[in-house]
This record gives structure tokens, sequence and C-alpha cells, in this order.
């Protein structure tokens, strides 16, 4: 109880500040006046507003989400931290900060921490040497993030979408002001795209590619399509009949399976997205647990794939499921078919709002009927139903949308193409990097990206890749700004400049608060020194960096 209330007192004592910061009255017009207007409501907005404050300059976020964080607060809490020693500045404070929270015994309000078995992805779950702990629930990220913003006075306007058709205003290069659906107006000297979708950079009229590049365009192994490529178990391990009468392809295919014939070279670029899903937080805990409800338009048959992949390979393990603490799971998409929507996301990247709302309630639809047929359906062995029967969502999660995660998972969406492109040779240390502004570590990894028929006649995926990386590579300023002949104030650490490849070891939430953080430091000086954002002082901004605990290089890791 004592959680929840000081969640609701810093939810609402940060909206009541949001509601006069820097307002001016323009004729009609409202507008709200910061040095440094912050767009989005990911874990990067948190961090870049947080750093902007700590700079001395008055900021605003002006998020389309109602909660911040998203993927960290929407069920992600099993942390893809990759080497754990890379991340640091206000990323590893959060971490740190919710290593504080756990330590409180009021946290443990379902289990003890003793009886708790987790484990961590690169670390440690908890790791008490370096007061750090990289897995945790959901509320308790959106506790930790709604308290730091109102320890630190910082403005946030909630559920204010950016008017992408008229309501960006250029002067000269630059970015003037923004204008959102509701009418509001945002007046600022820097900007700072934190969304997935790099609404506010593609407004501003930046460069971007949605889907994959080929292969030749950046000189890459691992980038356009990679038929026939099973780095992980996201495929169909034995040969599976696509056809809604088996041996008939008269009858047609079965939901959820292309009939593209992909006939193009391995490499080859195309417009095609990885699989977006919901990171569910469930539980076994009778006391905490909502079982998964039958959707409207809940059909069985659409799942009749999933039916013949359950009786050719027998498996159970059909949800990667992460142990968080308080009896519950962080839930990924684990085998051939499972909580990805594969193929169901190629138009959201510029999709309308309109549109992407119906893209996201297709994937809850899929998702929750997914589930009620694991658990329902006859077609679905026994043991496999027993595998997940006792699971449902957890009750004290997601309270204000029915348990379900806030945020859709969008593993990526449109990428700028800016002063510098990082791709897989900057990952794989092929190249010298320059102008560090933090690291990444984590595997050049990209979900499956379309489930189609072999020539062979049978269903497969394709787009899964993993490909290990021997150590933590630098992140580039220049991948965070715009091509200078474009836009002067504007900075992007979410939808980066960076190729599918390499976009798929960035695109961690760690990474983004770093990048984040970094991006609102270079506005400041930017600010000060009256200059592009593409000619910050490189050296004052890494000094500045590492004086705040930013790590930049290999050397300079936390051991």
């Amino acid at each position: 109880m004592k959680n929840k209330l000081i969640t609701a007192i810093s939810s609402i004592s940060a909206l009541l500040l949001c509601a006069c910061a820097g307002l001016k009255e323009s004729g009609s017009e409202k507008v709200y006046n910061a040095d440094i207007i912050v767009y989005g409501g990911t874990s990067a907005a948190v961090t870049a507003a947080i750093q902007a404050n700590a700079e001395g300059k008055s900021v605003i976020i002006v998020s389309p989400d109602l909660q911040l964080g998203a993927m960290t607060t929407s069920g992600l809490g099993f942390t893809d931290a990759g080497k754990a020693g890379s991340i640091g500045g206000l990323s590893r404070e959060f971490y740190h900060r919710i290593w504080k929270a756990y330590q409180d015994p009021n946290a443990w309000n379902w289990q003890s921490r003793k009886d708790w078995k987790g484990f961590g992805q690169g670390t440690k779950a908890i790791d008490d040497k370096t007061e750090t702990m990289w897995v945790f629930e959901p509320k308790v990220g959106e506790q930790v993030y709604n308290c730091w913003l109102a320890e630190k006075g910082v403005l946030v306007h909630r559920g204010e979408f950016l008017d992408r058709e008229n309501g960006v205003e250029l002067e000269g290069g630059r970015i003037a002001k923004i204008r959102t659906l509701s009418g509001k107006t945002y007046a600022g000297k820097m900007f700072i795209d934190c969304t997935f979708e790099g609404d506010l950079m593609a407004a501003a009229g930046c460069d971007y590619h949605v889907g994959r590049e080929s292969n030749s365009v950046y000189g890459e192994e691992w980038n356009g399509l990679q038929k026939g490529v099973l780095h992980h178990d996201h495929f169909f391990e034995k040969k599976i009949d696509p056809y809604k009468e088996k041996g008939n392809p008269s009858s047609g295919l079965l939901k959820y399976i292309s009939s593209e014939k992909l006939d193009a070279p391995n490499g080859t670029g195309d417009e095609k997205v990885q699989a977006y899903c919901f990171r569910m937080c469930l539980t076994k805990n009778p006391s905490n647990r909502v079982f998964f409800s039958k959707p409207d338009n809940y059909n069985p048959d659409d799942y009749e794939l999933f039916a013949r992949y359950f009786e050719a390979v027998g498996r159970t393990n059909f949800l990667s499921i992460g142990p968080m603490p308080n009896m519950k799971t962080d839930c990924n998409n684990c085998g051939a078919f499972s909580t990805d929507f594969i193929g169901m996301n190629y138009e959201y990247p510029d999709a309308s709002y309109e549109k992407r709302a119906e893209i996201i309630k297709a994937h809850k639809d899929y998702q929750m009927g997914w589930l009620y047929f694991i658990q329902n359906d006859p077609r679905v062995p026994q043991k496999a139903r027993d595998a997940l029967k006792d699971y449902g969502l957890s009750k004290d999660e997601f309270i204000a949308t029915d348990n379900w995660p806030f945020n859709l998972y969008i593993r990526e969406a449109r990428r700028m193409i800016g002063e510098y492109v990082m791709t897989e040779h900057d990952c794989k240390l092929e190249k010298d990097t320059p102008m560090s502004v933090g690291m990444g570590s984590y595997t050049l990894d990209s979900h499956n990206i379309q489930r189609y028929i072999t020539s062979d006649g049978w269903v497969q995926n394709e787009g899964d890749i993993g490909v290990h990386l021997d150590a933590p590579y630098k992140i580039s300023y220049l991948s965070i700004t715009p091509k200078s002949s474009q836009c002067e104030n504007l900075l992007v650490p979410v939808a980066c400049s960076a190729s599918h490849a390499a976009y798929g070891s960035i695109r961690m939430e760690p990474v983004f608060m770093i990048l984040g953080q970094s991006a609102a430091t270079a506005a400041s000086i930017a600010i000060d020194d009256s200059v592009p954002v593409q000619k910050v002082d490189y050296e004052k901004l890494a000094k500045e960096l590492r004086s705040d605990g930013q790590i930049l290089s290999s050397e300079e890791m936390v051991k």
C-alpha cells in the first residue's frame, strides 16, 4: 500500500507541476516554453529529461503515453543487459534505484527475497556488490521513474500526440515549435525525439529507413533476407503442412502464413519489420492471478498451425519465462509459433495513429487468443495445456489497462539516416567508431520477419538473427544527430541512425537510457555554445559525459 501511495502521489505531483510549466498565452494558442523539449515516453525520454534538469536547463517531457518508461515499465523486467559493466550514468543509476526499492522488506509482498531464485541475462539478478538489480516487476520500474522525475521536478505532459501532418514548425533548418493534437504548442531551443517510431524526426523532414537494407548498402553480412538462417529456436524444427487441407494447396493457406514467394537471394533488402509482441507479466500465485479471457473475435481455427506444430514437435516450452520477484515472470517469444505476431506489423512505422491502434489491438487479440487456445483447446496436447494452466496475468500489474501491458514491444520502426550510420562493422569492432557517447554489447538480435512456404512445400520462419559479439562497442554521437542540412536542433537517441543489423543490438532499454542522457548533455552544450547539434565540441561533450558516469570505451567499464 505504501508503494502504491508513493507512486500515486508522485504521478499527481508531476502532472500538477506540468500544468503551468512555462505557459504563455498567444492569442488563443497555449504555448509551453522550455530550453529542451523531449518528445516521447520511453526510458530514453526519462533519462534525457533528468539529465537536462541536471544541466540547469528547463525541460518538458511531451509524452503520447500516459505511463512513462515504455518497455522498462511494460513487462521487460528481465533486462537485456548484455555486458552490465558497459552500462553507466543514469542508466546504471536506474538499476541502482531498483536495487534500493527492493531493499524495503515491504517490496517483497508475495515472497521473500530469500525464497526468490532469480537470475539475469549477462548479469546477476541482484548484484549487492555493485548495488544494482537487473530483474524487476513492471510496477516497481514505473514507481522508480515517477519518483525520480518528481524528485527532480521534471515537468511531464502525458497523452499528448504530435500533430504529424502540420505540427512541426521549422525556421531556418531548426524546429521552432511543435503542436500536439490537443492544440498545445511547445517551443524550445532544442528537441529530443525519444519515440520508438521517430515521429518527430520524420515530421521534421529527416531521412530515415524502414525495414532491412540490402547487405550491399553497408557491406554487411546479417542484413536483408536471411532465408534458411536459423540462429535461435524460433523456427519449425520439423516439416509442417501449411494448407487448410493437408497436402492440398488449392484449399488455401492456414492463418498467419504468407503466400509471397521468397525467390530473392539472401542479403536482399525489403521494407519488412521484425515481429512485435507484448511482454506479459504472468504469475501462478492464486492470490494475485487473473486467468486469460477469450477475445470477442476469438476463432480457434486461427491457431491450427500452432496445433500442428505441437503435434509434430511435442514441446511444452512455448514461452521464454524470465523469473521476476514476487512469483511473477517476464514472458517473451519462444519457438516457431509464440507471442511474436510475425508479419503483421509492416505498416506500423509510417501508419497513422488510428492505424497503429488497429495494429496494436490485433496484436493483443492474437496473443490473448493464443493463450486461451493453449489453455482450452483439445487440439493442444494435455501436457502442453498443463504447462500453462496455472498461469494468469498479475492482478497488481498494469491496473489501468486490465492487467495487460501498457505498451506493445516495438522492436524497431523507423531508423534515422543521420550523420553517421551504425552498422554491424561497428558492433563487431571491425572499424573505429568515432565520437562515442555510450556503449552497446547485446548480440545482433532480430526476431522473425515473415512466415513463408519453402521450396519443398513446408512452412518456415525467416528473419531471426542472433550473432554473438566478442566485446562491447562504441555508439557514435553522429548516429543520434540528423544530417546538418536537415535539422540543427534535434537529437534522436531511440530511432537512431543504424542499419537493421546494428539496431538489433542497440535497441536495448539500458542503451536507450544511455543515449537519452548523452543526447540531453549534447543539447545543453549546443544551447550554451549557440551551435547546431552537429557542431557540438566532442571533447567537451565526452568530458561531461565521463564526469556524469557515462562509459565511452571498454577501458572505462565497471569491473
